[in-house]
C-alpha cells in the first residue's frame, strides 16, 4: 500500500509572509468596514486615523515578507504579482491563502 503524498515544503520565509498576510488583510477589512463607516456615518474619524495606522504599518510589513520571498527566489514574478494584487482588493489575502493552502496540499509534479 502506498503512502499518502506529502505536503510540499514552503519556502523559507513564507510561512512568515503567510502570517503577516492574513493579519494584513484583517486590518484592511476592519479599516474598510468598520472604520470608515464610523468616520462617514456616525462623524467618528479616530477609528480611521487608528486603524489606518496600524494597516499602513502592517502593509509595509507585508511588502516586506513579499520581498524576502522575491530575492530568495522562493516564488515567480506571476506568484509574486498575484499576491500583491491580491492585498490590493478586499477578502483577496484570504483567498491568496486559501490558493497557498491548496498548492501544498496538492502532490508534487
Amino acid at each position: 500500500m502506498s503512502e499518502a503524498p506529502r505536503p510540499k515544503a514552503a519556502p523559507p520565509g513564507e510561512r512568515l509572509f503567510r502570517l503577516v498576510s492574513l493579519v494584513e488583510g484583517g486590518s484592511w477589512l476592519l479599516l474598510l468596514f468598520v472604520a470608515m463607516p464610523l468616520k462617514y456615518a456616525l462623524g467618528r474619524p479616530e477609528a480611521v486615523a487608528v486603524l489606518g495606522r496600524v494597516h499602513g504599518l502592517l502593509f509595509v510589513l507585508f511588502v516586506a515578507a513579499l520581498a524576502r520571498l522575491a530575492v530568495d527566489g522562493a516564488w515567480g514574478l506571476a506568484k509574486l504579482s498575484r499576491a500583491f494584487a491580491a492585498s490590493l482588493v478586499p477578502f483577496g489575502a484570504f483567498w491568496f491563502e486559501w490558493t497557498l493552502r491548496n498548492e501544498a496540499r496538492s502532490p508534487p509534479r
